[in-house]
This record gives C-alpha cells, sequence and structure tokens, in this order.
C-alpha cells in the first residue's frame, strides 16, 4: 500500500509540473496559436474517454499491474513527445499518448488500493491518495513555476522531462509490488445474474452503481468542471477579481485539502456516506451562494476577493469530506470480478463531467452571471437529493464500513470470553 501511495502522489507530482503550462508552451512557446493550444487540450480530454472503456475489462482479465506499467510507460513517452514537439501533428499525437496513459493510470491505481485493503483501512486508504495527490499537484505546479521561462524552450523540455521520469518512476515501484487478492466488503451482496451477465450490462442493470454514476457526474459538473473554465471566468467578469487572485484561491483550495482531509476523515469514517455526500452538496450550495455575494458589484474589492477565496476554499472542503467516501463505495458496490470495470465506468463518467462542465460553464460564468450561480446551487442542492435517493439502495454496510468492523470486534470479543461448564 505505502508504494501505491508513494507512485500515485510521485506522478501526481510530475503533472503538476505540465498541466498548468500546456496551453502556454503550445500556443506561445511554440508559437503553433490559440487554436492548437485548444485542440491539444481537447485531444488530451477525448482521449481519456476513448480509453476508458477499454480499460476497466483488461483490468478485471490481466490485473490492474500490468495495465498499470503500460498506461505509465504510455504517459512517459507522451510527456517526453511532448516536450520535443515542434509541430501541430507531433504535438497533438504526443497529447493523445498522454491523455490516454494519464486517464487509465487512475482506475488502475484504484483497484490496486482496493486489492490491498478491506472493510477497515479502505476508506483511509483512499483518503491518503487523495491528500497526497494534491499535496504532490501543488508541489509540482508551485517548482514547476519557478523553473519555467516562455523566453527558453529548453526550460520547458526540462518540465515535460522530469514528468516523463515521475512516470517511469511509477512503473517501476508498481513493478516490485506483489498485490493480494481483494477482500470483498463484509455485507456486501453480489447478484449471481449480474455476475452472469459481464461487462455494461451487469453494471447498468445495478441500480445503486447507475445513481452513484449520475450522482459523479453532477458532483464533478458542478465543481471540478467549474474550477477553471466558468468560475474562473465569473470571478474575473463579475466580481473584477484579478487573474493573480486565481492563483491564491486555487492554493486555499489545495490547503484546506491538505489540512482538513484527516480531520475530516474521523468524522467520517463513523457517519452514513450518503448523509456525507448529501452534507457536501449544502456546503457547495453555501460556496455558490458566496460566490454570488463576491459578483453583486455592491462590494469592496477586498470583500469581492475575500468571497471569491473562500468560495474556493469551501470546496476544498467539500473534496476533503468526499474522497474517502465516492471513490471505495465505487469498488465496495463492484463484484469481485468487476472491480476494474466499475472504477473505470467512474473515471468514465468523471471525464465527461470534467469534458462538458467547461463547455457549459465557461459561457455562462462570462456573460450569465446572475443564471450562472443560480443554476449551480441548484446543481448543489441536487447532489444532497441525489445522495439521499442513493442512500436507500445501499445496504448498512456499504453506506457505513464501520458497521462491519465493529461487528468482527464483538465477535472476537464474544468468541474469547469462558465458557462455564456444569459440574
Amino acid at each position: 500500500m505505502r508504494r501505491i501511495q508513494a507512485g500515485s502522489a510521485l506522478s501526481a507530482f510530475g503533472l503538476g509540473f505540465t498541466v498548468p503550462y500546456l496551453y502556454v508552451y503550445v500556443a506561445q512557446v511554440r508559437d503553433l496559436g490559440a487554436t492548437t493550444a485548444g485542440v491539444v487540450l481537447a485531444t488530451f480530454a477525448m482521449a481519456a474517454l476513448i480509453a476508458l472503456p477499454f480499460t476497466g475489462r483488461a483490468i478485471d482479465r490481466r490485473g490492474p499491474l500490468p495495465v498499470l506499467v503500460a498506461a505509465s510507460l504510455l504517459a512517459s513517452v507522451g510527456a517526453l513527445s511532448i516536450g520535443l514537439a515542434d509541430n501541430v501533428t507531433t504535438v497533438v499525437l504526443s497529447a493523445a499518448l498522454l491523455g490516454a496513459g494519464t486517464a487509465v493510470i487512475q482506475p488502475a491505481l484504484a483497484t490496486m488500493l482496493v486489492w490491498c485493503s478491506d472493510a477497515a483501512s479502505r476508506t483511509r486508504a483512499f483518503a491518503m491518495q487523495f491528500f497526497l495527490q494534491n499535496l504532490g499537484l501543488g508541489l509540482g505546479g508551485l517548482i514547476g513555476g519557478q523553473l519555467v521561462d516562455k523566453s527558453r524552450p529548453d526550460s520547458f523540455l526540462l518540465l515535460f522531462g522530469i514528468e516523463s521520469v515521475m512516470f517511469l518512476v511509477l512503473a517501476g515501484i508498481a513493478l516490485t509490488v506483489r498485490i493480494p487478492r481483494p477482500t470483498p466488503l463484509t455485507g456486501a451482496p453480489v447478484d449471481p445474474a449480474a455476475k452472469a451477465k459481464g461487462g455494461m450490462r451487469a453494471l447498468l442493470g445495478h441500480k445503486a452503481m447507475v445513481q452513484l454514476s449520475v450522482l459523479g457526474f453532477v458532483l464533478f459538473f458542478a465543481c471540478y468542471g467549474q474550477f477553471e473554465s466558468g468560475l474562473a471566468a465569473y470571478g474575473t467578469e463579475a466580481a473584477g477579481i484579478e487573474p493573480s487572485t486565481l492563483g491564491s484561491a486555487l492554493a486555499a483550495n489545495t490547503a484546506v485539502i491538505v489540512i482538513a482531509q484527516f480531520v475530516v476523515l474521523k468524522f467520517v469514517e463513523q457517519r452514513k456516506r450518503s448523509r456525507v455526500i448529501a452534507a457536501v452538496g449544502l456546503v457547495w450550495a453555501v460556496a455558490w451562494v458566496i460566490a454570488g455575494y463576491a459578483g453583486l458589484g455592491t462590494n469592496s474589492q477586498t470583500m469581492a476577493t475575500a468571497a471569491f477565496i473562500t468560495t474556493y476554499a469551501l470546496f476544498g472542503l467539500g473534496e476533503a469530506m468526499l474522497s474517502p467516501t465516492v471513490a471505495p463505495l465505487v469498488a465496495d458496490l463492484a463484484p469481485e470480478s468487476m472491480v476494474g470495470q466499475y472504477n473505470s465506468a467512474f473515471a468514465l463518467v468523471k471525464q465527461l463531467a470534467l469534458a462538458l462542465g467547461p463547455a457549459v460553464g465557461g459561457p455562462m460564468g462570462a456573460a450569465l452571471h446572475g443564471p450562472y450561480i443560480v443554476t449551480f446551487v441548484l446543481f448543489s442542492l441536487g447532489i444532497s437529493v441525489l445522495a439521499v435517493r442513493l442512500g436507500r439502495e445501499l445496504t448498512p454496510v456499504q453506506n457505513q464500513p464501520s458497521l462491519a468492523v465493529k461487528s468482527r470486534v464483538v465477535a472476537q470479543h464474544k468468541a474469547a470470553e469462558p465458557v462455564e461448564v456444569a459440574a
């Protein structure tokens, strides 16, 4: 588990080096223009959408380890190729390799975490992964920003080279891991009919998983899909936020995640997952209301800036509550033979939300300020409603895994009690 978490953090560190600067690199450093840069970013996302439907079955048939190694090597080649690319064709093809590789890495890592955990440790394992990945992304972006120089293309080659090496390190660490078979969640029923069907038919026939996927789409669409598009456009256009303040807001988001993650974890572990997700919807609704306050135009610039940064901080609090909740639930809903397919399907839902979120939110945030805030307040409240409905489809242990841990402790305690024998 420690090796997997270390490799995951290092790959996030490598991504943090390059992702914030990809647009600038293509459009300005390589002088390929804004249109080409947009195509590259779209290719990055589309490659993930194409690769993910095939990933789950490969993980379940071959195991997550070879899939992770292959994806890491693919991403390493893609990263290095982008650093060397000097024309439209090579940079687009390189972005496709990098996008496909990084997309496949996530469900493979998630499946490895499932295989190395049980009901007692799974929630904490996914919380730790989220914490380390955010820390890695933040540190990578911070250090990368000190190394990058638009006047020196070689500085970007250094960044992409470091990213390429980090993916190779991930592959190397993964090859040293010996993974046990997964431990099924106590109380999680496996539908024999669904298991016999296999593939997407089984997944689509699983009502709780379908509801979780719909909920996941709304979660990612209403939060992550707005960070660098709609919400950023709203902040600069409606609230008059300086572009440099966006960096401070993202830093506040990361800081809250890093500081609050394990404090929140203690709260989350003893509560029903559906209620935790419902609480996230309420927290995010408050965040959107505060963003609306920042854009009223009647506040001082200082108040607007403080409100905008608070919005990002509240999003971070919600993210810290979700990380030990949603990803482990996907794993606990999956039949043992389909963990990879469930993780990949949920990753696909996330990628779709991240692709559509900016497309819808960007224009709204820039031009339709009032409707934009109202729309996403309603989306956030919808998260709470969907979470409550999902809770009705879950078994008690799926909704609150700590019940399984407690029941085993009680059983062991009773088994240890002496038995009186009549003379």
